[in-house]
């Protein structure tokens, strides 16, 4: 039997024409599942991995059957739990919205373009819940007339203390309203949230193969503390775009500084790093300026880009749930990736461990400088010809790279789930978020940045990584 198309699922001949002039012409699996029933007015709950193509799963109906908002009063609702995701929501939505208004608001940020878009009034809001309270408290905004609520990312809101807001805010949004659940897990917190605040709800599932991150290549190299940074530095530059994941604000700001002194164009992104700073290094890293974000955990709950070729933990992560969700970064959409894990001898019994409670069982190799080409020609990378940025790109060195950027504390940790740090995150983003690039499903291919290494067979990567389109 063949894919419905969108116009078999219902969505109009407008959306349908937006979405197909940037070659999306068939749905993925949620969209098939979810789409119909969303825009008949039902409540849904949906588990699904990352980089499924959720946001178009909802968003499309949102787009369709949303009504008017008068000032200070929304009528749709999109709850995220971060900023860089509050953009990239908001940017690929008013790729197929017309006229129906659409505005993010975050922490991280002045008030003033915040509280102006609310008073000419806006049709769906994309909000973070911390900076959606302030401004209700502030008296800037009214829930009262809101009809559909969209919780994305759930088990995010409930890892960084968000529920007890996101139930706040359910609360003063209209008693018959439509509501949307979308999380990678349906359990503990997430689902009382669907219990008490969903009337019946439909349920649709897409159950990754294995894990969510099942569809990387996944390697353990044990390797000498002081041997790290050489080793990152050559996979990334035989494996970019690349990210990379630290403990804390303070190591992401010095292994950058690190990376560049080898050759490697990377920027840091996390908590401590100013809004402004954070978003040009997210657009830098789609644009295929830098080869690397380099990033700590909470900061890397907002990154939702396709094509990351790899995945690097530089520091091990905090629990197997963590190491899923940062793998996932790369083999996203249903492309491949690499992910590598760098361990020093006292990390070796804790990663197996970890192996165990996600069903891997790969053996850690020792590297070292001795071994370190034939282990990455045992991956299949082929040497990479020298990064070279786009043409009249801007500088993509990140501004105020060393010290303590952006006020952050140096060495301090990000924040663990439910810690004061990671509950109420002044989150948020200024620009309107950046422009997919590379293959569209319908392989029509878009413009985009040129990009060094080469993919495991040899054959030659198509450039730049480029957001999440569903």
């Amino acid at each position: 039997m063949p894919s419905p198309t969108f116009a078999d699922l219902g969505v109009p001949q407008n959306i349908t024409a937006a979405l197909a002039s940037r070659g999306i012409l068939e749905p993925f699996e949620i969209q098939s599942a979810a789409i119909g029933d969303v825009l008949a007015g039902r409540d849904v709950c949906g588990r699904a991995p990352t980089g499924s193509g959720k946001t178009l799963a909802f968003g499309i109906p949102l787009v369709a059957t949303g009504a008017q908002g008068l000032p200070y009063h929304p009528r749709s609702l999109i709850l995220v739990p971060t900023r860089e995701l509050a953009d990239q929501i908001t940017a690929e939505l008013s790729t197929f919205a017309g006229r129906v208004r659409i505005h993010a608001i975050y922490g991280g940020v002045g008030y003033g373009g915040q509280r102006a878009a609310l008073k000419r009034g806006v049709d769906i809001l994309v909000a973070c819940p911390g900076r959606l309270e302030d401004l209700i408290q502030q008296g800037s905004i009214r829930l009262k007339d809101v009809d559909k609520v969209v919780i994305d990312e759930a088990d995010r809101m409930a890892d960084m203390g968000f529920l007890p807001a996101v139930r706040r805010i359910l609360d003063m949004t209209s008693s018959g309203r439509q509501t949307v659940l979308f999380s990678a897990t349906l359990d503990g917190d997430v689902a009382r949230i669907v219990n008490e605040y969903q009337n019946n709800p439909v349920r649709h599932e897409v159950k990754p193969v294995g894990n969510d991150a099942s569809k990387a290549d996944h390697v353990f190299w044990v390797t000498n503390r002081d041997d790290r940074v050489e080793v990152t530095s050559q996979i990334i530059a035989n494996a970019w775009p690349s990210i990379v994941f630290c403990r804390t604000r303070h190591g992401a700001d010095r292994l950058a500084r690190q990376l560049e002194q080898k050759g490697i164009v990377a920027a840091p992104i996390h908590g401590g790093r100013s809004q402004s700073q954070r978003t040009r290094a997210l657009e830098d890293f789609m644009g295929a300026r830098v080869q690397a974000l380099i990033a700590t955990d909470v900061a890397a709950r907002g990154i939702h880009v396709d094509g990351v070729s790899s995945v690097i933990h530089f520091d091990p992560p905090e629990d197997h749930k963590a190491y899923i969700h940062r793998s996932g970064r790369t083999a996203r959409a249903g492309e491949t990736g690499l992910v590598v894990s760098l361990l020093v001898h006292d990390q070796v019994k804790a990663a197996k461990q970890m192996q165990r409670q996600i069903k891997l069982d790969i053996a850690p190799i020792k590297v070292d400088a001795s071994n370190l080409s034939g282990a990455l020609t045992d991956l299949g990378l082929a040497p990479a010809a020298p990064f070279v940025p786009p043409p009249a790109a801007r500088s993509s060195k990140p501004p105020s790279h060393g010290g303590r950027p952006g006020g952050g504390r140096g060495g301090r940790p990000e924040g663990r789930p439910g810690s004061p740090k990671a509950g109420k995150p002044r989150t948020g983003a200024g620009a309107a978020g950046p422009k997919p690039s590379g293959t569209q499903r319908s392989g029509t291919p878009l413009p985009a940045g040129p990009r060094s290494g080469t993919t495991r067979s040899g054959t030659p990567r198509s450039a730049g990584p480029r957001s999440t389109s569903r």
